[in-house]
């Protein structure tokens, strides 16, 4: 014998009860009980209906005729014509009788347990005598059976227990003996020994189909639903969710007490004992495996099985000095929890005594909050206890596994994970048995920390960076495009799977939360809504994602003034703006001191060099306990272009021009002739070997005439170079005839800085930078007489963006 459960999307419509059909009749068993739930929905409306009454708002009357309409509809869709009389008929009588419980209630203004049980009772009853009526038309050998008549509970209404000794009796009595090799009854309902109708909570269908597989011993239970079994997480918050083929019963109950809605967690306990299997499938993927539930089976010996939550969680805590050593404080706060219906899903307690905190579905807040401080009032009143502490907005996320117990450290990886995700853990409990490891954290948060323990604990070590990109000028348009040329590599070859999630400009951004597609990214963009920094920012905060990178590819102050928000919520932040680091020291420092805070990189290698490992190996030379003592260096990859291209048969001007052209300066290219970018670099390059220094201190020796420097457009800078020709000529002959070449030096030695156009003869290092090059050279404790060199292209759009894309990969790697 086999049971089938389909729950309420199994059976929403015509057609998908065409599909349930179907299923069942290719079971090969000889005998079936299909258990149903009511139609999707139905019993929402039918509740939605009895508070309606109670209220006396005649509005009940309209979700009457809602529900009415569904189960007309679906006869009509389900029974020819000829067929449909006498199934309409009674269906309309049932509804006739639902109207008047309705009725009833809205006469008397309220609605009791015992009403409420009777009215929503009709959502199985109704499914399950259309679906019988429907699976006899399609000629099965098919009986129906009131569950009403089997399952006998007490009278406690909406959550009734049930009497085994007596439903096991009824059916084995009846399934015995029934001949037809398909029984259709509706799940859900039940009636006490009186008679009356009783429900078996919500989820109950489930329920109903374990009871019926546990009295017969059925060979299997099989519930079926709108997923493929259980997942390694609910795989509508995490898409890289994978179902499990099999697992414990142990496990699929904390799984199914932690949120996973596919199986209701009394379910389990009828065929636990039995050692029943039961299977998980799925009504519209019926060739999908499943999930199959046994006895321990955790296949292959592994950890963690699943990562569940339960949302809408509130933190009651109760504490204070006077229940330090008094006995009986605990058991006074469950009971009065108790006494008041009030169910307990978490408890951790200090090993002080100090205080309590436990777990409760955020809806009996109030009523828990209430009911506690009134019970210690004595206390409260004389300052031994604090009235009680509430928190909501919270969700539990747990891990769950058979295994974990003999795995050492994998609540730390667990812990260390929320962690690095800016995921606040508010509480924690683990039971002797370590087979479930729960946190409480903030329900805002149980997206990002889902999948960043699902990436962490199930996907082969494949790292999920989101990326939020702002400016696709030459560098980020660039950068986007290394992007969408490398992703298949780097998921690949270093496990790394990147997505750009917002991408803006100055004047438009778009977000995709399931990344943008990057052959068409302008076209998206442009189709944007209105640019604000704001804006972008409130969103990416919102979107709350894993591994969230900020890139900046701009020139803008007002961009880098926002680093510290997006550290301050662990946003990593990538960026080939100066402006930040150059800042004034507080601000550098500051920024540097939020990223170890919140464990969020903050890098920043273009600043200096673009995609030359300047500052990365700076940083090694520091940390391996090396000392800076001098920096020479020629750090402007547009100045060396100008002055390796600039001769007494070109102008100054067309050179420039060629330059700003070309990508090599700044859109402004006053800020890299004026020296200012130098400054900045040499500032940089200074604070990163442990020195505090201003870009006041620095001394800038200009060789660009006090008219140029004064301009404040473009035009009227170009306007200003050619004016001044004769000047840049001169510049050239005195270096030409000293058989020198002109480059743009920036120098850091005993604290004090400068930059500065200087005469490079023959023989020194820098004689032969060419093109756009940079170099640097590192004089240090360990290299005081042959500095250490870093020499290669330093300006450009492709390398800078190559830059970029290096930090990014390394955040991935940390």
């Amino acid at each position: 014998m086999k049971v089938l459960k389909f729950g309420g999307t199994s059976v929403a419509s015509a057609k998908n009860i065409a599909l349930v059909k179907d299923i069942v009749s290719q079971s090969d068993n000889l005998k079936n009980i299909v258990v149903v739930s009511a139609f999707g929905g139905i019993t929402d409306l039918l509740l939605q209906a009895a508070h309606l009454a109670s209220e006396q708002n005649e509005k009940y009357k309209s979700v009457l005729k809602d529900i009415e309409e569904r189960h007309l509809n679906t006869i009509k869709q389900l029974i020819p014509v000829h067929g449909q009389s006498r199934i309409l008929s009674k269906v309309k009588s049932d509804l006739n009788i639902l109207e008047t419980l309705l009725e009833g209630s809205f006469l008397i203004g309220e609605i009791t347990t015992k009403l409420s049980d009777k009215i929503v009772s009709y959502g199985e009853l109704l499914s399950s005598y259309i679906i019988f009526e429907f699976f006899k038309q399609e000629q099965m050998d098919v009986t129906y059976k009131d569950s009403r008549e089997l399952i006998k509970t007490n009278d406690l209404n909406e959550k009734a227990v049930v009497n085994f000794e007596v439903t096991d009796a009824l059916c084995k009595t009846f399934f015995e003996s029934v001949q037809k090799s398909i029984v259709v009854a509706p799940g859900f309902i039940s009636s006490s020994e009186m008679g009356n109708s009783t429900t078996l909570g919500r989820g109950g269908s489930d329920y109903t189909a374990a009871i019926f597989a546990a009295a017969m011993n059925a060979d299997v239970l099989e519930i079926w639903t709108d997923v493929s079994g259980m997942y390694t997480a609910n795989p509508k918050l995490v898409k890289q969710a994978k179902a499990l083929p099999h697992i414990s019963y142990e496990e699929a109950m904390e799984l199914s007490h932690f949120g996973a809605k596919v199986l209701y967690p009394p379910t389990i306990q009828p065929v636990l004992s039995k050692g029943i299997s039961i299977l998980i499938k799925n009504t519209f993927k019926p060739d999908d495996k499943g999930t199959l539930i046994t006895q321990n089976k955790n296949g292959k010996g592994k950890t963690v099985r699943g990562i569940s939550h339960v949302e809408n969680i509130a933190l009651l805590s109760l504490e204070g000095p006077g229940m330090v050593g008094i006995p009986g404080i605990s058991k006074r706060f469950f009971e009065v929890l108790s006494q008041a219906g009030i169910s307990v899903v978490l408890i951790t307690q200090a090993s002080s005594e100090h205080s309590i905190c436990v777990g409760i579905s955020a809806e009996d807040t109030d009523e828990a909050v209430n009911t506690v401080n009134a019970a210690f009032e004595y206390e409260i009143d004389r300052n031994r206890i604090k009235p009680v502490i509430a928190e909501g907005n919270l969700a539990i996320i747990a891990l769950v596994g058979d295994n974990m117990k003999s795995h050492q450290g994998l609540s730390g990886k667990m812990f260390s994970t929320l962690g690095r995700n800016n995921v606040n853990i508010r509480a924690i409990a683990q039971g002797a048995s370590e087979r479930n490891v729960s946190a409480v954290i903030k329900k805002n948060d149980v997206k990002k920390a889902l999948n960043a323990l699902h990436e962490e604990f199930f996907e082969e070590n494949i790292k999920q960076l989101n990326l939020f990109v702002m400016g696709v000028g030459n560098v980020g348009s660039k950068f986007l495009k290394q992007v969408q040329q490398q992703k298949k590599y780097l998921k690949e070859n270093l496990k790394l799977n990147i997505r750009i999630i917002g991408i803006s400009n100055s004047r438009t951004m778009v977000f995709d939360e399931d990344g943008i597609a990057l052959k068409n990214w302008e076209g998206l963009l442009e189709k944007g809504e209105k640019a604000d920094k704001n804006s972008f920012f409130d969103t990416v905060q919102k979107l709350n994602y894993r591994n969230s990178i900020f890139v900046d590819n701009t020139a803008s102050d007002e961009v880098a003034s926002t680093y510290d928000a997006y550290l301050g919520n662990s946003i990593s932040v990538v960026t080939c703006n100066k402006i930040a680091c150059s800042s004034n020291y507080e601000n550098y420092q500051g920024l540097k001191n939020m990223a170890r805070e919140y464990n969020a990189p903050f890098l920043f290698e273009t600043n200096v060099g673009a995609g030359l490992p300047i500052i990365d190996t700076l940083k090694h030379l520091i940390a391996s306990g090396d000392k800076v003592l001098k920096i020479q260096a020629v750090l402007s990859g547009s100045l060396n272009f100008v002055f390796n291209n600039f001769n007494d048969k070109t102008t100054f001007y067309d050179v420039v021009k060629q330059a700003q052209e070309e990508g090599y300066t700044e859109p402004d290219p006053k800020i890299d002739l004026s020296g200012i970018d130098v400054m900045r670099k040499i500032l940089i390059l200074a604070r990163e070997s442990g020195n505090r220094l201003e870009i006041d201190d620095i001394e800038n020796k200009s060789f660009l005439p006090k008219e140029s420097l004064e301009t404040k457009s473009n035009e009227d800078f170009f306007a200003s170079l050619k004016k001044y020709e004769n000047d840049f000529q001169d510049l050239y002959t005195q270096a030409n005839e000293a058989d020198c070449k002109l480059k743009y030096v920036a120098q850091y030695e005993d604290g004090k800085a400068s930059v500065g156009l200087q005469q490079i003869p023959k023989n020194h290092d820098f004689y032969n930078l060419q093109g756009s090059d940079n170099i640097v050279l590192f004089y240090t404790e360990r290299y005081p007489n042959q500095p250490m060199i870093i020499k290669g292209a330093g300006a450009g759009a492709e390398v800078t963006a190559s830059g970029i894309f290096a930090d990014i990969i390394r955040i991935g790697n940390f």
